[in-house]
């Protein structure tokens, strides 16, 4: 059993309501598979591609036409996703944009491939990191020099060394994760993008800066901010002037909330088909990091941009320097260019972004050796709407383009030694470590497991894939075509596990033993066994007494003590609903994670006094039955009670249980 599911199942058990719901970036616990078995993005993408080979068929309109056709409308009706969208540019045209499914499901709209906006999500992203580079070619913005310069505000020191812009561009700026404010849900409880970097900063930078890959929403609004502030324009006034307008982008905004002339084509958001019920219009206060509304041919526009290099947006020279610095920290492995994601596959060069909002899913690869590019959103996560836009991009890239399939390769001979070097518990950088919302770095660890061949067993976008080591701590999906590397530290140890697509942004990180799920989740179902057993019993044992006309045994302050402890026990039970709550909140709806959350959360923080009281009673109990006469069982029991509470008071407080902070 993982940690996550443990605990998802005992919120659910608790508080009567499901904890969350899976992601496509969940990682569910490792286990043997066969090595047949293949990921949703390598096998889907490998039934797209048509098991081709170097004669692989022309890119032309009617092909990937009649290849969309002949796999989109299943795979969104076997997915359980509303409507899709899929753009394809090659040498300087937009070759077809499809609509698939439905932009407006109550009303039977269907999605338009050309007019119908959707959300990218964090693809917005690549357009704020335009913004930063024509401010570096004006000489406005430094990339190494320290972002306090540009701020009217300070980012506090860590380290002994400043953020740059180039940390920033590379998400190696080393804060920890945000979630509040980051989402809303109505227009009144918006804020200003400077309202949203001053108010609720990440409190705290977890990693010295241009080391650790930590994707950060967080910083990139503060990238955004700072050229607003060099320029003198609003972003969203800048991007529309300085790109758009260039681009000939007609039906893209970042203005929030949507303008009244683009809601006729906005597809509505959903959870699923099935779900069936129209979303509201997610607002970004921090919209340099994900707030653009576009259509597929303003996404296919923005591609032919990317792919001719533009120099109406940028001199060619900033261009190359954007896709070709590569921030090489996770060798042999993709990684970050400047903004831009390295996702090359196999001996194919690829740059681009993907994109995530709650409701809207969205990949966008660019592959400038063949000046051909492609866009895939969806409006639903349904089953699979987090990976089936990654099976359309490599798809479509396996299918067109031969170098982009390269064989797995024979094991090698130290696969099994270097396999078990990395066996055990594992959780991301890209995390939280203050605030209660640290216990999702708890929840969110993962498993690499080895299998009798000696390959390892680690889930790629939440489904189990099988990876075998064909260079020295390097293996590649035996499925697929990413690949999985490990760097050692001096002492041999694992430093890190990373890979592909997330290399670019983010490390799997050893579990220190102290938040290991190996070591603390058979503790928790023990104690809150040994504490539910002695709650359940308390009643049945009086029961039993009153039908048979029995005694109580024990009296005055033993009888105290034990009606005591039992009612602490109520009182942990009381602390863990209040957190189950708080919880099922922050997975359920992250637009709900704004100023007025934290009124729910200052309540809940204020029942860890009562884990204390129960603590202090549990102590007490302990004190009190081993002076008496109780039997050796009584006695051995109080002591399990206590260090059940021991247990859980020292989970609550190694996992941000027991911190008073509300911004997280």
């Amino acid at each position: 059993m993982s940690s996550r599911f443990f605990l998802r199942t005992l919120i659910g058990a608790i508080a009567g309501l499901a904890c969350y719901s899976a992601s496509a970036q969940e990682i569910a616990p490792a286990q043997d598979v066969p090595e047949s078995m293949a990921s949703p993005v390598s096998q889907v993408s490998a039934d797209l591609a048509g098991g081709e080979t170097p004669g692989s068929p022309a890119l032309t309109r009617e092909d990937v036409d009649a290849w969309l056709d002949g796999f989109m409308p299943y795979a969104i009706a076997q997915g359980d996703i509303v409507g899709a969208q899929v753009t394809v540019v090659k040498d300087g045209e937009i070759l077809t944009s499809r609509g698939f499914g439905y932009a407006d499901l109550e009303n039977g709209v269907p999605v338009d491939g050309y007019k119908t906006l959707f959300r990218p999500g964090s693809i917005s992203k690549l357009f704020t990191w335009i913004a930063v580079m024509q401010q570096v070619e004006q000489g406005r913005i430094d990339l190494d020099e320290d972002v306090n310069a540009y701020l009217d505000f300070k980012i506090p020191d860590a380290f002994g060394a400043p953020v740059t812009m180039r940390n920033i561009m590379t998400h190696t700026a080393g804060f920890q994760e945000k979630f509040k404010n980051l989402l809303v849900g109505s227009p009144e409880l918006l804020t200003s993008l400077e309202d949203s970097l001053k108010s609720s900063p990440p409190p705290l930078r977890i990693y010295p800066p241009g080391e650790t890959p930590a994707y950060s929403n967080y910083a990139s609004a503060l990238a955004g901010y700072i050229v607003q502030r060099v320029s003198g324009e609003l972003f969203e006034a800048y991007v529309e002037k300085h790109i758009f307008q260039p681009l000939n982008m007609d039906n893209a905004t970042f203005v929030q909330p949507l303008p009244a002339k683009f809601e006729h084509h906005m597809s509505k958001g959903y959870k699923a088909a099935s779900d069936g019920k129209a979303q509201y219009y997610e607002l970004i206060a921090m919209s340099p990091a994900g707030a653009l509304a576009a259509d597929g041919e303003s996404m296919g526009r923005f591609m032919i941009g990317l792919l001719a290099e533009n120099p109406a947006v940028l001199k060619p020279e900033t261009w190359e320097r954007m896709y070709n610095t590569i921030d090489d920290l996770t060798p042999p492995l993709n990684a970050m260019a400047l903004g831009f994601w390295e996702l090359d596959k196999g001996d194919l060069t690829v740059r681009g972004h993907a994109g995530d909002t709650n409701f809207f899913h969205s990949d966008l690869n660019v592959i400038p050796e063949k000046n051909a590019g492609i866009y895939v959103t969806v409006n639903s996560m349904g089953k699979t709407g987090g990976t089936l836009r990654f099976a359309v991009t490599s798809g479509f890239e396996e299918r067109y383009f031969p170098e982009a399939s390269v064989a797995v390769g024979p094991r090698l001979n130290t696969a099994k030694e270097h396999g078990a070097m990395l066996e055990g518990v594992y959780e991301s950088s890209r995390t939280i470590t203050t605030t209660f919302a640290a216990v999702v770095r708890y929840l969110s660890q993962s498993k690499i497991a080895m299998n009798e061949d000696g390959d390892l067993v680690y889930d790629l976008l939440g489904t189990p894939a099988v990876w075998r080591e064909v260079e020295p701590f390097v293996w590649r999906h035996t499925a697929g075509y990413e690949r999985l590397a490990a760097k050692l530290n001096d002492a041999g140890e694992v430093e890190y596990v990373t890979f592909e697509p997330v290399s670019p942004a983010m490390l799997l990180l050893p579990a220190p033993m102290s938040r290991n799920s190996v070591v603390w989740t058979p503790m928790l179902a023990g104690a809150l066994f040994a504490l539910l057993a002695t709650l359940i019993t308390w009643p049945v044992r009086a029961i039993v007494r009153s039908r048979y006309k029995t005694r109580f045994a024990v009296a005055g302050r033993e009888a105290a003590a034990y009606r005591f402890v039992r009612i602490g026990i109520v009182l942990v039970f009381a602390f863990l609903i209040a957190w189950a709550l708080v919880l099922q909140q922050l997975f359920a709806n992250l637009t709900g994670l704004t100023d007025a959350f934290t009124l729910q959360l200052r309540v809940t923080q204020s029942t860890q006094v009562l884990l204390y009281l129960a603590a202090a009673v549990a102590a007490w109990n302990v004190s009190v039955v081993w002076r008496s006469g109780q039997s050796l069982f009584a006695k051995l029991w109080s002591l399990v009670i206590f260090l059940a509470l021991v247990v859980i008071v020292l989970f609550s407080g190694l996992n941000g249980l027991l911190s008073w902070g509300t911004n997280f």
